[in-house]
């Protein structure tokens, strides 16, 4: 009989359940609710919400809503989104995570101090992604985004460099850039750097390290767009190289459990338990 193993350290984070549950209170008073980009990178429980009524829009629609509620998700929004809702009678429902909420007031914080000397602000993180938006808003733009230590490379180090860093990125990455800054920034120059990862996202690297090793073969599941997905699924790969991703039980390759005494299915801090629980039991209907 194979042992199929759910992780239970995988599932959504405290940010994203928040989110959800706040906008299941707002559905269930039967008015109409906008959410400003997807709530969760996951395609499915995205659908889910769609069901009840949510309503998925961008930020072109956004700016043509007027006297409506809309959810603002997790990942935070930059302050014109606020002022846009302010001008439009739009009622916010604000899910920004309290971790990222925070993080967005130490850098207004940084970018509003007196700066005599081309200060950088830098931030490691994704171009593009809905949290790092909100990041770069709070300096009018002026922020600087480095995705790699490659990158952290090309800053000027005759100027003084704040560093942080996007919630959910890697703690190891963040330290080498640190460490490179504090060997070549110039003297003249100061630099200091605020580790403003999520513990509960980084905790989560060693975890599901721990439980793809225990397992033969490994299911990750988790939406194509989410970054952290993508960050903890190579965490399975270092240890474990029977790993797979999947967005949902339709894309399992049955012909992999023949090989397997152990499975293993984790996800990553976008992944419904509902949805993990799905692959197991599609698994099941599979195994003798």
């Amino acid at each position: 009989m194979k042992q199929i193993e759910i992780d239970s350290g995988s599932g959504f984070c405290f940010g994203v359940t928040t989110a959800i549950k706040k906008a299941e209170e707002e559905l269930e008073k039967g008015t109409p609710l906008y959410c400003l980009g997807d709530i969760v990178h996951n395609g499915r429980e995205c659908e889910r919400l769609k069901q009840l009524g949510l309503i998925t829009i961008n930020h072109d629609e956004f700016q043509q809503l007027h006297d409506v509620k809309v959810l603002l998700r997790a990942h935070g929004e930059p302050p014109e989104t606020y002022e846009i809702a302010r001008q439009n009678n739009i009622e916010i429902i604000d899910a920004t995570c309290p971790v990222v909420l925070q993080l967005q007031k130490r850098i207004k914080r940084e970018y509003d101090l007196t700066d005599e000397h081309g200060k950088q602000i830098v931030i490691y993180g994704k171009n593009g992604h809905a949290e790092v938006l909100g990041l770069v808003g709070q300096t009018e733009g002026k922020a600087i985004v480095i995705e790699s230590l490659e990158e952290a490379k090309r800053l000027d180090f005759t100027k003084d460099i704040r560093l942080y860093s996007q919630t959910t990125k890697s703690l190891e990455e963040f330290c080498q850039i640190t460490d490179y800054i504090q060997q070549h920034i110039e003297p003249g120059a100061t630099f200091k750097s605020f580790d403003t990862i999520c513990r509960q996202v980084a905790n989560r690297m060693p975890n599901i390290r721990d439980f793809a090793k225990r397992h033969d073969l490994i299911f990750f599941v988790s939406g194509k767009k989410s970054s952290n997905g993508k960050i903890l699924f190579g965490e399975c790969l270092k240890v474990n190289p029977n790993s797979y991703l999947v967005d949902d039980p339709s894309e399992i390759d049955f012909s992999l459990l023949k090989h397997a005494d152990t499975i293993g299915i984790c996800g990553a801090t976008s992944t419904p338990k509902w949805l993990m629980e799905a692959c197991r039991q599609a698994l099941l209907s599979h195994t003798d």
